[in-house]
């Protein structure tokens, strides 16, 4: 069994076209997202997944590896699937799947989310949650909230608020999603196998389409957070904390946009 880190980067963005190649410290942000993977000790081989050629030579010219999928994939899972099915990675595999648009991710959070498949052989996906400390991302569509049973098993994912809270005077914890995942090789031929759900549709999520055909999703709390760079002013945001003048945990962070669309 490998663990794999499969990157899905897209060239097209509707309000940053080109960010994983955008200049960060003097190396393009796939580059930072890339080393960061590599710095965990788990992971056995790390690739970026791109539509695009520009992205795809980006990577071959700092020395790491790519693989081009087609373009239209309705999510970041199904173009895993397809450099999964490229790579020939086999069924017993783990695949993490980390966004390229996460230079400040922390290493350890591919153990967090890769624990709960290597401790049950049951569990088919994972991904992480955290918990909203700014009032802000409450309320905030681009933050995608998540509700768990008691055996931490999601429930819901919502770009809507919840849990609602009816009653004035009840306080509830709030968690948003990290569009960080980990599935066994397997499952992803079962998820890009089923149809688009309407949950799935409505709210723009791909991680709806396994709750929906009956697939359980483990949720794991992490205490790291992290800069999603969607506009060149999160980039801006991002060269800041690395050159120092700001510290990731004080930040100003956009609200944490989801990982649907990779």
């Amino acid at each position: 069994m490998n663990l794999v880190c499969i990157v899905p980067s897209r060239y097209e963005s509707s309000r940053f076209p080109g960010k994983p190649l955008a200049d960060l410290l003097g190396r393009p942000m796939i580059q930072h997202v890339h080393e960061r993977v590599r710095a965990s000790e788990l992971v056995s081989l790390v690739v970026v997944a791109t539509d695009d050629r520009r992205i795809y030579d980006a990577v071959t010219a700092f020395g790491g590896r790519a693989v081009l999928t087609a373009a239209a994939h309705p999510s970041g899972t199904d173009r895993i699937h397809e450099a999964a099915t490229l790579l020939g990675l086999a069924d017993e595999d783990i695949v993490v799947n980390i966004q390229g648009d996460q230079p400040l991710f922390n290493p350890a959070q591919i153990e967090e989310v890769t624990r709960p498949l290597l401790e049950d052989p049951a569990i088919p996906m994972a991904t992480l949650i955290y918990r909203i400390i700014r009032e802000e991302e409450i309320g905030h569509p681009h933050a995608v909230k998540t509700v768990c049973d008691q055996r931490g098993f999601a429930l819901y994912f919502s770009r809507a608020t919840i849990p609602f809270v009816r009653d004035r005077g009840v306080k509830a914890d709030y968690y948003k999603h990290h569009g960080i995942y980990a599935y066994r090789r397997h499952f992803l031929r079962t998820f890009a196998a089923l149809p688009v759900g309407r949950l799935e549709r409505l709210e723009a999520l791909e991680q709806l389409r396994a709750l929906e055909h009956g697939y359980r999703i483990k949720v794991v709390e992490t205490i790291h957070d992290s800069v999603e760079v969607d506009t060149p002013a999160d980039l801006a945001r991002v060269r800041a904390i690395l050159l120092g003048s700001e510290t990731e945990g004080n930040a100003r962070r956009r609200p944490a946009a989801d990982a649907t669309i990779d």
